[in-house]
């Protein structure tokens, strides 16, 4: 049950970093400026979200590394439902695994926007 509920909290940490960077990000790209001003004003609450993407990455990538651990740790003994049999403790390892992958995919594309694409258009000329 605790590998679970890391399990989510990291997603929806991870998720946090889609929020502060990639959205104004691709919203940026395809709408302009414009478009991030006013979403801006609609959701005022990213920009304070976006000043303190540091801490947001360090904090999501720490739970994401605490729930690899977790998932993927040798020799680890699965407490299941005698009921259940089997197939309730592959459901859950199958589920965590995927958070898992879900949450540092979410992660990895967060900080490509939030620290490596301005670099990348400011080193091409674009």
């Amino acid at each position: 049950m605790k590998e679970k509920a890391i399990s989510v909290l990291t997603l929806f940490t991870s998720s946090g970093t889609l929020l502060c960077c990639v959205l104004p990000a691709v919203v940026a790209t395809i709408a302009g400026g414009a478009a991030v001003s006013s979403m801006l004003s609609v959701f005022p609450f990213l920009i304070p979200l976006s000043m303190n993407k540091g801490w947001i990455f360090i904090i999501a990538a720490i739970l994401i590394a605490l729930n690899g651990y977790l998932v993927f740790k040798p020799n680890q003994k699965v407490a299941c439902d005698v009921d259940a049999g089997e197939d309730g403790c592959d459901v859950t390892g199958r589920f965590n695994k995927r958070m898992f992958y879900i949450s540092a995919s979410v992660l990895a594309v967060g900080a490509f926007f939030a620290y490596a694409l301005v670099p990348i258009l400011v080193y091409f000329d674009l």
